[in-house]
């Protein structure tokens, strides 16, 4: 167990300017947003900020009627908070690591759960695994960001990346699944008796297998985002 006097604590742990630009990673587990204007936030991920800053829901219409759609079936998942003003704004999400992306006019879609903050100048639209909401409540989503700017994802420990290329496809477990590039579209596969899937629980009998050209990025964790027969 780590001892310091006050004053070592601290010094120790006290913000720093690290120039590193609007986002900056305060810790491995807290993003710094330096905020001249607005930003995108995943709700209820703000834990301090200083300044002359304001924080407004996203709009019934901000993304248009198809998101609003799209919204009332996926529940509280997509839901996001517009940072406005002048100062800097902490961010975190249960302690999951940071990791900062810059976007140069690509596409990548994030699992709705993980996505953390990103700017104004990303158009972003939320979709959805139709096979998956059929056959659970809740379903699973994703948010397609594209554009220029940057982006901050979270993660449960380190994620690695799994490429993909013609005829290897690489099989992924949905709620270990973090992101994927924008070319990608992932397909819905069950091949585990429907005994098993409501049995032991979801496991391995649902997974979403990736074809094409393009990177499946995972983490070492299963996110529960639904139960099986809720």
């Amino acid at each position: 167990m780590s001892r310091y006097s006050i004053e070592e604590f601290v010094q120790k742990t006290q913000q720093k300017d690290l120039g590193q630009g609007k986002f900056e990673l305060e810790t491995e587990r807290i993003l710094e947003v330096n905020l001249d204007g607005e930003i995108w936030t995943k709700m209820g991920s703000m834990i301090s900020y200083r300044g002359n800053v304001k924080f407004v829901r996203e709009g019934i219409l901000e993304q248009g009627i198809g998101n609003l759609l799209k919204k009332s079936l996926t529940g509280e998942g997509a839901k996001l908070t517009k940072a406005q003003g002048q100062g800097k704004v902490y961010l975190a999400d249960s302690g999951k690591k940071v990791t900062i992306l810059s976007l140069n006019g690509d596409a990548i879609f994030i699992n709705g759960n993980d996505l953390l903050a990103f700017e104004p100048t990303i158009r972003y639209e939320i979709k959805m695994m139709k096979k998956m909401s059929a056959m659970l409540a809740g379903g699973l989503f994703n948010v397609r960001l594209e554009g220029h700017g940057m982006i901050a994802i979270t993660t449960h420990y380190d994620p690695i990346t799994l490429m993909v290329t013609p005829g290897n496809p690489v099989v992924t477990d949905p709620n270990a699944t973090v992101a994927w590039s924008g070319g990608l579209q992932p397909q819905i596969r069950t091949d585990v008796s429907l005994k098993t899937f409501f049995g032991r629980g979801s496991g391995e009998s649902i997974q979403t297998e990736f074809n094409g050209n393009g990177f499946v990025v995972i983490q070492p964790f299963e996110e529960v985002y639904f139960q099986a027969g809720s």
